[in-house]
């Protein structure tokens, strides 16, 4: 691939000896504008992330930039930094959530001469908002002075969120003051930290996608959650359509794949660009085809319709800021998750609104599908595009507005707002949020490896608060409850007619219509392990012995002797069963084996059924093939029972037609 997207700050760096370890991360600035962020990458990395005329012309970041800047850590590590050039304008916040959707640390900017300004302020909670919790402080244009006061306003303004202890760089790209020391300071932070985890689910958020003559569609964007290899077929998320990666790089290295927590470059030869069907533009994403996608019960995409989150309002909002406003029921919002934004409304699940300092459940129903994962963070503006007025984190990103205000439900979801990251009480509210679940798609969508969900269903099942039957998983509660049901459906049906040998299951699986499939079937699979008995298509209690009662006898006998008086050439059915009570003892008759069906309308009693099967063997040992015509009038009975007799000894093997004629098989 050429260089494909311009993030080339330096060349492969020349061969040097290979460090024992290598780390990859991402970077992102943050701050107000013109203080001096584009500048300060420029310094520390040789390149300049403002690509565009425009930035040239008026001298602000108004895309995303990228450069990669490569440091020795502590203990012989290599670190390898992805840096993503932010906007700090206003206008541009929308650029700016883009760029920090997946990072490891924050260089946040403070200029000497302004210090704490308002997008300072604004990037700062939207660095909350998602989940940043480490920084190192620039504290740029130092040549300037003022740098004790500004330092102590930082540290103030710090003071009550996760970058309290940054260290506060002082920097000057005009003397080149601080330059060393930042890239000492961000050494030592990335040395201190772990790469982004690899748990097999790679997903690259897009926030670039050109065309390139000779190359075709590439995509770049910042690759979380597993490896992306050359010649693999991915799927493009959120609409579903599956592309083949013909060549990676990073910062103008090919790669044969990509890890998470590298800025990626994507060449999509079979992709276009823009809105459409198999199209590809800013805010998709780009992910490998989930293996249990089929045994999803929501769509089939993958992509979320509702989402199930924890909404919060920053304590930070000052009363008279427009952001500070209560945040309404039913309120439309602009949604910025990864590199995307999405209109969508806001349903909370207690009171009317959310005040600043304030969390709350709720759900947020975006106007197109959305790929998101369990523990993903996000942004919300107002739908004017002028203020963040909220985050928070995604609870369950296959929300249901029918269960929502459930209150089982609803003390999941609260749990999960506790402990997102804690794999046992995740995959146990899983199961408790969707009843039963097939075991291959639990938690498909968050950022816990199969191996850390298969480890929590054991634990789980060893300390009984999960059932795992089959392929099913299910809280201990809901399973029981639902073979209870199956199992009062199955003891009334035959206490109604204890003469059927067992339930039929097609009846049984119509009552418990509102299961899936490979539930029924490993519920049928549970209750045949110890208390009951599958008899082709019929259940019953493994104690349960057929018999008719009392009140039948009578029919029974009738029956009998119908069958009897004319042994070869029986009535029809129809005749036989001349009422329901006639249909019920003929059924427990033919169950029971003690009467052959032979045809829709045609029965024998098994002896007489043998002794017409002997007949017919005899006659064509003595005669040779015989005609129907020939055995009904050895057999004295009529076409009627004839053909279809002989038609069910070919089935069974004992016979075999030869143009006209049977012989023996």
């Amino acid at each position: 691939m050429v260089q494909a997207d311009r993030e080339r700050n330096v060349d492969c760096p020349n061969p040097i000896p290979r460090p024992m370890t290598e780390k990859h991360f991402i970077l992102a600035t943050a701050g107000h504008v013109d203080h001096g962020k584009s500048a300060l990458v420029k310094a520390l990395t040789g390149t300049d992330p403002d690509r565009l005329p425009e930035e040239k012309a008026r001298q602000i970041t108004i895309e995303l930039g990228f450069a990669q800047l490569i440091l020795q850590g502590a203990n012989e590590q290599r670190l390898h930094i992805g840096i993503v050039d932010v906007p700090g304008h206003e206008d541009f916040v929308r650029n700016m959530i883009a760029g920090v959707g997946s990072i490891d640390l924050a260089l946040f900017v403070v200029a000497a001469d302004d210090g704490w300004m308002p997008q300072t302020e604004e990037h700062l909670q939207i660095l909350t908002y998602l989940g940043v919790d480490r920084a190192v402080i620039a504290l740029t244009k130092s040549d300037l002075g003022k740098i004790d006061g500004v330092a102590e306003q930082i540290r103030n303004q710090l003071r009550t969120t996760t970058f309290a202890r940054s260290p506060i760089i002082p920097t000057s790209v005009r003397t080149a003051e601080g330059i060393e020391n930042l890239k000492s300071a961000l050494a030592s932070e990335f040395s201190t930290m772990q790469p982004q985890r690899d748990v097999g689910r790679p997903r690259l958020f897009i926030d670039r996608a050109f065309v390139l003559r000779g190359i075709g569609t590439v995509v770049t964007g910042t690759l979380t959650g597993g490896r992306l290899h050359c010649s693999e077929s991915v799927v493009i998320q959120p609409h579903n359509f599956d592309a083949r990666i013909r060549s990676i790089q990073s910062h103008g290295c090919e790669l044969e794949n990509a890890q998470p927590g590298m800025r990626t470059a994507i060449s999509l030869p079979d992709v276009g660009i823009g809105d459409g069907p198999a199209r590809i533009k800013r805010g998709d994403v780009i992910t490998v085809a989930d293996p249990s996608a089929s045994l999803r019960t929501n769509l089939g995409s993958g992509a979320s319709p509702i989402l199930a989150v924890l909404l919060e309002k920053s304590h930070r909002l000052k009363p008279k800021d427009p952001a500070a406003r209560p945040l309404k029921n039913g309120t439309s919002v602009n949604l910025h998750h990864g590199t995307s934004r999405f209109p969508a409304k806001i349903y909370l699940l207690d009171g009317d609104a959310l005040e600043p300092g304030r969390q709350m459940i709720a759900q947020l129903q975006p106007e197109s599908p959305i790929f998101a994962f369990l523990g993903d963070r996000f942004v919300l503006r107002d739908a004017s595009e002028q203020y963040t007025i909220a985050g928070g984190v995604v609870l369950d990103p296959d929300g249901d507005r029918k269960g929502f205000r459930d209150e089982e439900k609803r003390k999941l979801l609260i749990a999960r707002a506790m402990a997102s990251d804690d794999v046992d009480l995740c995959v146990r509210s899983e199961i408790g949020l969707r009843g039963f679940v097939a075991i291959q798609s639990i938690l498909g969508k968050s950022h816990f490896s199969r191996v850390e969900i298969t480890e929590a269903l054991l634990r789980l099942q060893r300390l009984r608060e999960i059932v795992v039957h089959g392929k099913i998983a299910a809280n201990t509660g809901s399973w029981q409850a639902l073979r209870n049901r199956a199992t009062l459906l199955i003891d009334n049906a035959l206490s109604k007619n204890p003469e059927r040998i067992g339930f039929d299951l097609s009846q049984l699986r119509a009552a418990l219509r509102d299961q899936a499939g490979h539930v029924f079937e490993a519920l049928i699979e549970d209750m045949c392990s110890d208390d009951f008995v599958r008899r082709e298509s019929m259940i019953a209690r493994r104690s349960h012995q057929p018999a008719l009662p009392a009140n039948l006898r009578p029919a029974a006998a009738k029956i009998r002797e119908a069958l009897s008086k004319k042994p070869f050439d029986p009535p029809a059915r129809r005749e036989i069963e001349s009422d329901p009570n006639a249909q019920r003892v003929l059924r427990f008759l033919i169950e029971s084996g003690e009467v052959i069906e032979i045809a829709s309308d045609v029965v024998l009693s098994r002896e007489n059924f043998e002794r017409m099967k002997n007949a017919v063997a005899d006659f064509i040992l003595k005669n040779g093939p015989a005609t129907v015509s020939e055995l009904r009038q050895a057999l004295e009975t009529s076409r009627r029972i004839m053909v279809p007799f002989l038609e069910h000894l070919d089935r069974q093997g004992v016979t075999r037609r030869i143009g006209d004629k049977r012989v023996l098989a």
